[in-house]
C-alpha cells in the first residue's frame, strides 16, 4: 500500500474513499494493529486466516493466534466495495485514523464462530451476545496504514506503545518483567499478589489497566485507572510500571488468555499472571461457569514454550480470619481455616447502602475513587424502564409514579413516554426492527444523560426486543440504577382495554408489525419487577413499584404509597 505523503494527497484521497465509523471495540483493535500490540498482524484478517484461527487457533502460516481480529461492516457497504478499494477508518467524531486496502470481503457463519471461540452459542455468554446480536456478519479484510495518531486526552502520560515500553525497561535495566492485566478495580488482594510475585521471582511488574470495552456494566476506565494509580502508591518503589492497555475483551476463556499472552509478549514482558478464572465472564445470580476454574492456566502453560512468554498461575485466594492474610484456597481447606470472601457485588451493595467495608478488603484511597461512581442509593440517578404490550398500563403507571415523585420533591423527574417520544424525537421512524431499536437507543441516550447526573428518567416504550433492552441496561448501569419493570398483561387483557382500537386494526391487517399480533414481544429474561396488570388495579400495581423503590433505598419513605 503506497503511503500518503502530504496533507493535500490525503484530502484528495479521502474524497474518493468510503469511510467507516469504528465502534469502541474496533478502535481498540485498530490501535493494537497500528502500535505493534497485535504483531505479527498487519491488518484485519482475511477469510483464510480467520478460518484457521477458528479451526486451529493459528494463522494460515502456522503462527499461534487464537482470537479473530476482523472488521465487521454493513451489507450495504459490502455491496459497494471491491478488492483493491480503500476504506478510511474514522472515530465517532469523523477523525480519520487509518486507511484499509480491501483484499477480501465475506459473510461469516457467526454461530460457528461463537462455538469455536467461546465454546458455546448461548447468549447468556456476553461475548456470544455481542457477536450474534450486535455484530454484522460481513467482514472486510486488508492491511491498515496509520494516517494520524488516535488522540488520547485522558491520562496522557500513561499511554505507551510496545516499543516505548521495551525502551523504558531497557533504560531501567529490567531484564524480567511480569504483566498483570487489570480489567477491574484493584484491591488489597491484587496488590498483595503482585508484590509477592515480584519478590518471589526477582522480577518487576507491568501493571496494565484495560481501557477498552470489558464486561457489560463494567466501571468506566477512568475510575479503574484512578484506582490503579491509588493502589500504585502501596507498591514498593521501582518494582512496577503503570501503562494503559487499549484492548477490548471478549471473555473467551482459555483462548483469550493465550491471546493476552501474545500481546503481553509484544509489550516486552517475559511472563504474565493468570488467575483462576482468567478471561471468564463474571458469575452472576448463581449462573454456571462457562469455563472450568484453572482451565486458562492449564491451556496457557501447555503452550507457553511456543507462546514465548512464561505463565505465572495464581491459585484462588481467600482471607484468613485468624492469620489476617490472604491464603490459597487449598491451604484454607486443608487447615480448616476460617475464611471470608468479599465480592464486587458486596462492595457495590455496601457503597449503595453506605455500609462499612472491611479494612482487609481494600484501601481508603481506592474506596474513595469507587464512591464517585458507585453512589449511595439516596444520591444515585435512576432509570425506571417500563416495558410491555400496548395497553398493559405503561403510560398510566409511569405517570402515577412521576406525579408522586414530583410531589415529594425528592428528585428531578423526566418522563419519556413511548408515544410522546415517537412524536417529538423519532417522528421520521417506522416500525421495522431496525427503526424500533433506533427509537429505544434514543430513549436510552436521553435517560442515561438524565440518570447519570442524578435525576430520575421514567421510560415507557413497548421495547419488544431483549437485545436492545440489554444494551440500554448496560449503558445506564455504568453510572446509575436501571430498574426494568415488565407489565406482563397478556394480549387478551390488553386488547379488551384498547380504547384506540389498535388491536382491531392490527387484526384487520391495517397496522403491520404490531407487537403481540404481527410482531413478537420478547419477554424479559430477568426483569427487576414483574407486575401482571390484568390481575391488579393501577393503585395496587403502583404500590408494588413504590415498595420496591423504598426497599432498595432509592426513594425516601416519606413518599405517599397510597393513590
Amino acid at each position: 500500500m503506497a503511503p500518503l505523503d502530504s496533507v493535500l494527497e490525503l484530502r484528495e484521497w479521502s474524497r474518493e474513499a468510503r469511510s467507516i465509523t469504528l465502534s469502541k471495540r474496533q478502535l481498540c483493535d485498530l490501535e493494537l494493529l497500528l502500535n505493534g500490540g497485535f504483531k505479527p498482524l498487519q491488518g484485519f484478517m482475511d477469510q483464510a486466516n480467520y478460518q484457521c484461527v477458528l479451526e486451529q487457533g493459528r494463522l494460515a502460516d502456522g503462527t499461534l493466534w487464537t482470537i479473530p481480529i476482523v472488521l465487521a461492516i454493513s451489507e450495504i457497504l459490502a455491496d459497494q466495495i471491491n478488492c483493491g478499494d480503500f476504506l478510511s477508518l474514522c472515530d465517532s467524531e469523523g477523525f480519520m485514523l487509518a486507511r484499509l486496502q480491501v483484499n477480501d470481503v465475506w459473510k461469516a457463519d457467526r454461530e460457528s464462530e461463537a462455538e469455536a471461540i467461546f465454546g458455546t452459542t448461548s447468549r447468556q455468554h456476553p461475548g456470544v451476545r455481542v457477536l450474534l446480536d450486535e455484530t454484522s456478519p460481513v467482514y472486510v479484510a486488508g492491511p491498515v496504514e496509520a494516517l494520524a495518531l488516535r488522540p488520547h486526552y485522558d491520562f496522557a502520560p500513561l499511554w505507551h506503545t510496545p516499543d516505548e515500553l521495551r525502551q523504558e525497561f531497557y533504560e531501567r535495566n529490567w531484564d524480567s518483567v511480569i504483566a498483570f492485566q487489570a480489567s477491574r478495580p484493584m484491591h488489597r488482594i491484587e496488590r498483595d499478589t503482585i508484590v509477592a510475585v515480584a519478590k518471589d521471582l526477582d522480577s518487576k511488574i507491568l501493571l496494565l489497566p484495560v481501557v477498552g470495552e470489558s464486561k457489560s456494566g463494567d466501571l468506566e476506565h477512568f475510575v479503574r485507572i484512578q484506582c490503579c494509580k491509588a493502589i500504585f502508591r502501596y507498591i514498593p518503589e521501582n518494582t512496577a510500571f503503570l501503562s494503559l492497555l487499549p484492548i477490548s475483551l471478549r471473555m473467551a476463556g482459555p483462548r483469550e488468555t493465550l491471546w493476552h499472552g501474545i500481546i503481553h509478549r509484544n509489550y516486552g514482558c517475559s511472563a504474565f499472571i493468570v488467575g483462576p478464572d482468567d478471561s471468564s465472564p463474571p458469575i452472576l445470580d448463581g449462573s454456571n461457569r462457562f469455563y472450568k476454574q484453572y482451565a486458562a492456566q492449564e491451556y496457557a502453560s501447555i503452550m507457553s514454550i511456543e507462546l514465548g512468554i512464561d505463565v505465572v498461575p495464581i491459585e484462588e485466594l481467600r482471607y484468613s480470619v485468624s492469620k489476617k492474610i490472604f491464603m490459597p484456597a487449598s491451604e484454607i481447606e486443608q487447615q480448616n481455616e476460617p475464611s471470608v470472601t468479599y465480592s464486587d457485588y458486596d462492595l457495590r451493595r455496601a457503597l449503595a447502602t453506605e455500609s462499612s467495608i472491611p479494612e482487609w478488603f481494600s484501601f481508603p484511597d481506592v474506596i474513595n475513587c469507587l464512591s464517585r461512581i458507585y453512589l449511595s442509593n439516596s444520591r444515585v440517578g435512576i432509570t425506571l424502564f417500563f416495558t410491555g404490550l400496548s395497553g398493559s398500563g405503561k403510560s398510566t403507571l409511569a405517570r402515577m409514579v412521576q406525579a408522586q415523585l414530583i410531589e415529594s420533591g425528592q428528585r428531578s423527574i423526566t418522563l419519556l413516554d413511548g408515544d410522546i417520544v415517537r412524536q417529538h424525537l423519532s417522528s421520521e421512524l417506522g416500525f421495522s426492527r431496525e427503526h424500533r431499536d433506533l427509537n429505544i437507543r434514543r430513549i436510552g441516550f436521553v435517560a442515561n444523560e438524565i440518570s447519570k447526573n442524578g435525576g430520575v428518567a421514567i421510560c415507557a416504550p413497548i421495547a419488544p426486543y431483549r437485545a436492545i433492552r440489554r444494551e440500554i441496561r448496560a449503558l445506564i448501569e455504568q453510572y446509575a440504577v436501571f430498574v426494568e419493570i415488565y407489565l406482563s398483561a397478556p394480549v387478551s387483557a390488553c386488547e379488551e382495554r384498547d380504547r384506540k382500537g389498535l388491536y382491531a386494526r392490527a387484526r384487520a391487517g391495517e397496522l403491520i408489525k404490531f407487537t403481540g399480533i404481527s410482531d413478537p414481544y420478547e419477554v424479559p429474561e430477568k426483569a427487576d419487577l414483574v407486575i401482571d396488570t390484568s390481575r391488579l388495579t393501577p393503585a395496587e400495581s403502583y404500590r408494588q413499584i413504590i415498595d420496591y423503590l423504598m426497599e432498595g433505598g432509592l426513594i425516601q419513605s416519606s413518599l405517599n404509597v397510597d393513590m
